[in-house]
């Protein structure tokens, strides 16, 4: 296949190029390239996008999403990797249930699938689960998604196990005695709905331990969903410092702010919690500044029944992968907040650095992983038309620009529009 006259984001630059793929991989990459091909004129080709943090929810909650579905909505969504949490039933703490996850996906054969086991036995904070076995059998992290490990010295065992075996801990941050029972940001917003709030120190309590973890013993941590102002701070000081720490944020985390709970619409419940206009506000400043490394859509599709119900007993979490590339165009690029090229390294380039995932790059003999869209293309966000099972967005109606039209996974289209 010869995809020809599309702008492609190569190398830092835009520019005119036409690319051929053969077995999979990028064989050629030139102005012009002979032969009968795919013509992409007025499309933008980028380095297939990665999502290193999403909830396929199988095993044991199909009925939310299963690995198929979260699949398609990837796809759709210009995703051509994706990293599963292992908060699934059972729990992925071991290798049956990691190589369950990675046959499925080979099954299904859209995109990439990366497991993520647990830290913990059964994410229960009490042992660590079989970190070793796991990789073996394809986990690319480990991860107590959904909860932090409250044991410290436990904590600091996942992150030296890990590394023996070239791993990274994926750092859930949360001390929950602090939520007790939040379910919002605590603030005005708060107040005025009268919803139970949980404070930032909740979360930055939590970040400033991993850093703390991470500085003593000279190993990685990743930082995931970053969402109040003080935690970038935190993180920025750290990797002044020389720190090992990395970080990821939300589409969600700088395009809304805790004023959206006032509708009382559950699909605006997420954890951590929606926070106010100086975290938004500090969360793009440090993706312009490289404080967080990566956007991840920390997808979490649910069922209809579980969210609508009263704002204190629905669940947590947006459905995002179909949308999370237009919202992020929309508010970093097409705002002038930051260049193409940087939104893209911090959708493909950056996840596949910290995860040691192949990809992530346009160049000759890399795998042939691309993402093609229109940029000019204005949208309005419909749940309806969400191909995932979760229909649950707070940005239904939201006019968004940056079109996915196609998305190519070893040199196989696997969606067009």
């Amino acid at each position: 296949m010869i995809y020809q006259n599309a702008q492609v984001v190569i190398g830092g630059e835009i520019k005119k190029l036409d690319i051929r793929v053969e077995n999979g991989r990028i064989a050629e990459i030139a102005p012009a390239i002979k032969g009968d091909g795919l013509d992409l004129k007025g499309l933008t080709v980028l380095p297939g996008l990665i999502d290193m943090h999403v909830h396929l929810r199988e095993p044991g909650f199909e009925y939310k999403e299963d690995i198929g579905s979260g699949s398609r909505a990837a796809v759709k969504g210009g995703f051509t990797q994706i990293c599963c949490m292992p908060n699934t039933k059972p729990v992925a703490d071991n290798k049956v249930v990691i190589s369950y996850i990675k046959n499925r996906a080979e099954e299904v054969n859209l995109c990439r699938v990366h497991p993520v086991g647990a830290i913990t036995a059964g994410q229960e904070g009490k042992e660590l689960a079989a970190i070793g076995a796991m990789k073996s059998a394809g986990a690319v992290a480990i991860s107590e998604d959904g909860k932090s490990v409250k044991d410290t010295k436990l904590m600091a065992n996942a992150i030296q196990y890990a590394a023996d075996f070239g791993l990274k801990c994926l750092c859930h941050c949360e001390d929950e005695s602090l939520v007790d029972g939040g379910v919002v940001n605590e603030g005005y917003s708060s107040t005025f709905t009268g919803l139970k709030g949980s404070i930032r120190a909740a979360e930055d309590i939590m970040i400033a331990r991993e850093i703390c973890l991470a500085e003593s013993l000279g190993l990685p941590v990743h930082i995931c969903h970053v969402s109040t102002y003080s935690g970038v701070q935190f993180i920025r000081e750290a990797k002044a410092r020389g720190v090992k720490v990395t970080a990821e944020t939300c589409p969600h985390y700088f395009t809304l702010t805790d004023e959206a709970i006032r509708s009382f619409d559950t699909n605006t419940k997420v954890n951590p919690p929606l926070r106010g206009e100086r975290d938004r506000l500090a969360v793009i400043e440090g993706l312009k500044d490289g404080t967080i490394d990566c956007i991840v859509t920390d997808h979490a599709p649910h069922h209809a029944d579980d969210k609508n119900v009263e704002y204190d007993l629905a669940a947590f979490g947006i459905s995002g992968l179909e949308t999370s590339f237009a919202l992020s165009y929309t508010a970093l690029v097409k705002s002038g907040e930051m260049t193409l090229q940087e939104l893209v390294n911090k959708m493909s380039a950056n996840p596949a650095e910290i995860l040691c995932l192949s990809g992530g790059i346009i160049e000759e003999g890399a795998p042939a992983d691309l993402t093609v869209v229109d940029l000019n293309e204005e949208w309005t966000v419909n749940p309806a038309q969400f191909v995932s099972k979760g229909k649950n967005t707070p940005f239904a109606g939201r006019k968004v620009f940056g079109r996915v039209k196609m998305t190519v996974v070893g040199g196989e289209i696997k969606y067009k529009e």
